[in-house]
């Protein structure tokens, strides 16, 4: 059978089991296990455990689990509900600072648990009912949160970048570089039709509450320390001081001992919920690498991987009509898939196609994880969603989507840009470590 056919199987085969709501994990491990059993026999499964592990054999994957702890310790502590108070007391004065803070805490606080529903679930639980208390839109209040979230797989440190940078064996520190200035950039812009939108509803941004100095410097040592730690796990990371796994485990430790000093969480039950969270969702990445690996293992000894890059490659695709259809591809990928499964079954295929039409990978890794962010905000996964409807639910989804939407054309906007301007991309990595090898 040629391998297209083959490859065409496979992928309804791998719909099938993710439709009746297989994890993501056992569905890729199936495929790949049943396939070369029913093709070649049962010898070709001989070797699946050494397989399995040398797709876990990977030094910085130590850096996932060690990245999760330090969200989980600021998820699990009222970290959250202080960054968002601390934003909100600075920038009361300012028109439309309500919104404005809730971004900004949407993007901190991103940064801090690298946790899409988690951001949405800290922040959006004060932001919202806020909001709509001072008379915000609905669409705007739920949106604004929804879309927030999302800056964490972009805006570093990133779990979605390390897993982009394992599968495709480029450099974390580059990748988190490249991420940094489309990720504010992206936050400006959902600032902006915020602000916009809130406007042309009527919405009259009068000041907000008074709020004395005291109160504005008195929140601040709660909150500092845990920002303080995301600039000094970048700055050596980016400094080459230590590896992203060992920045990480110290990072994580410190979140902890804050969690512990600051709010009091010494507690075991405290230190027990700290750990099996992350346990929990370090497995189900872990578990998710493991199982791509043999797909992707499975993939290649069909040729299926090969015929797909030929395929396009005599295409006879122009450079922009190439990315285009990437994109589309992405967005539909992201709309049934999260993100570590699409850059894990994707990513090792379409980066050497990108390159090869002259595309930078670091740019392409940027344009990726945006694709990944509106697949976070749009049915039928979009997980933001579901969790802001759980926020507020006497707000009907379908006013949470409508609110949601904008925030989707403004990372298509900012895709058209970085399109436009590589160099926002591009810029700061070649800025501080020099060209890219």
């Amino acid at each position: 059978m040629e391998p297209g056919t083959i490859g065409l199987l496979i992928g309804l085969a791998l719909v099938v089991l993710l439709s009746i709501r297989v994890p993501v994990a056992f569905a890729l491990a199936i495929t790949a296990i049943l396939f070369p059993v029913f093709f070649k026999g049962t010898l070709a499964i001989s070797t699946l455990g050494e397989q399995f592990f040398a797709g876990l054999a990977e030094f910085t994957l130590l850096s996932i689990p060690m990245f999760i702890v330090m969200g989980a310790a600021v998820a699990a502590s009222p970290a959250g509900k202080d960054l968002y108070e601390a934003l909100d007391r600075w920038l009361n004065r300012l028109p439309g600072g309500l919104i404005i803070s809730n971004i900004g805490a949407c993007s901190i606080f991103a940064a801090l648990s690298g946790s899409s529903p988690a951001t949405c679930a800290a922040i959006g639980k004060m932001g919202i009912p806020e909001m709509r208390k001072r008379g915000y839109p609905d669409g705007v209040a739920t949106g604004s949160i929804a879309a927030g979230g999302t800056l964490g797989i972009l805006i570093p440190p990133s779990i979605t970048m390390i897993v982009y940078g394992i599968a495709t064996q480029t450099s974390i520190g580059r990748l988190f570089l490249a991420g940094l200035l489309p990720g504010i950039l992206l936050m400006i812009l959902f600032m902006a039709w915020s602000l916009f939108a809130a406007w042309r509803s009527g919405y009259s941004f009068s000041g907000g509450r008074t709020v004395s100095w005291r109160d504005r410097f008195v929140i601040l040592p709660r909150v500092l320390p845990f920002l303080a730690i995301i600039v000094g796990v970048l700055w050596v990371l980016y400094g080459g001081v230590a590896t992203p796994s060992e920045a990480a485990g110290v990072g994580a430790a410190f979140c902890v001992l804050l969690a512990v000093v600051i709010y009091k969480m010494w507690q075991p039950k405290h230190i027990w919920s700290i750990l099996s969270t992350s346990m929990k969702e370090s497995v189900m990445i872990l578990m998710i690498i493991g199982c791509s690996a043999l797909f992707s293992q499975m993939l290649s000894s069909f040729y299926i991987t090969q015929t797909v890059a030929e395929s396009i490659a005599t295409a006879g695709l122009d450079q922009w009509t190439l990315m285009i259809t990437i994109n589309i591809f992405l967005l539909v990928a992201g709309f049934f898939l999260p993100p570590v499964a699409v850059i894990l079954m994707t990513a090792p295929i379409l980066l050497p196609i990108v390159t090869h039409a002259g595309f930078d990978p670091y740019w392409f890794a940027v344009v990726f994880t945006i694709n990944m962010e509106i697949g976070l905000i749009t049915p039928p996964v979009g997980l933001n969603l579901y969790v802001i409807n759980g926020i507020a639910p006497d707000i009907p989804l379908a006013t949470v989507l409508k609110g949601a939407f904008p925030y989707m054309l403004c990372m298509v906007a900012a895709i058209i840009l970085l399109s436009i301007f590589p160099q926002i991309a591009t810029w700061l990595p070649e800025y501080w470590m020099g060209p890219a090898q």
